[in-house]
C-alpha cells in the first residue's frame, strides 16, 4: 500500500471515529467528520467508501453531498439547533477565556453560514444526469 493511500485510510478511520463520537458528545460535530471520512475513503478504500455511502444512517446525506452538493433542510435545521445548544452550553458552563468562547461561537456562525448557503435539494437538471 502506498504511503499516501495509507495516510488517507488512517485519516478516514480517525474521522469516522470522531464522527461516531460526535453522535454522543454534543460539542463534537458529526457531519463534517463523516464527510471528511468519505473523502478520505474515496481516495484510499473503495470498500470503506461504499460502506459509508450505503450506511443507513450516514449514506443518504453523503450521497446528497457527493452527487449534488446538497444539505437537506431537515439536516440544516437539526445542525443549527444542535450548534446553538452546544455553543450556548459552552458559553455558560465552560471556564475558559472570553476570547476563546468568542472564537468558538464565531466558528459556529461560519459553519451555520456555510450550511445555510448550500442548496436544500438537487436541481431538477441534476436529478436526471447523476445517479448513485
Amino acid at each position: 500500500m502506498h504511503a499516501k493511500r495509507l495516510l488517507y485510510l488512517i485519516a478516514g478511520f480517525t474521522s469516522l471515529g470522531l464522527g461516531i463520537i460526535g453522535v454522543i458528545v454534543p460539542v463534537l460535530p458529526t457531519t463534517p467528520f463523516i464527510i471528511l471520512a468519505a473523502l478520505c475513503f474515496s481516495r484510499s478504500s473503495e470498500r470503506w467508501h461504499k460502506w459509508l455511502l450505503n450506511n443507513p444512517k450516514f449514506g443518504p446525506a453523503l450521497r446528497d453531498w457527493e452527487l449534488h452538493g446538497v444539505i437537506r433542510l431537515r439536516a440544516k435545521v437539526l445542525s443549527t439547533v444542535l450548534i446553538a445548544i452546544s455553543f450556548t452550553s459552552m458559553w455558560i458552563f465552560a471556564k475558559v477565556a472570553t476570547v476563546l468562547k468568542l472564537t468558538v461561537v464565531g466558528i459556529g456562525f461560519l459553519v451555520m453560514i456555510f450550511i445555510w448557503t448550500r442548496p436544500s435539494a438537487p436541481k431538477k437538471s441534476e436529478l436526471s444526469t447523476k445517479t448513485h
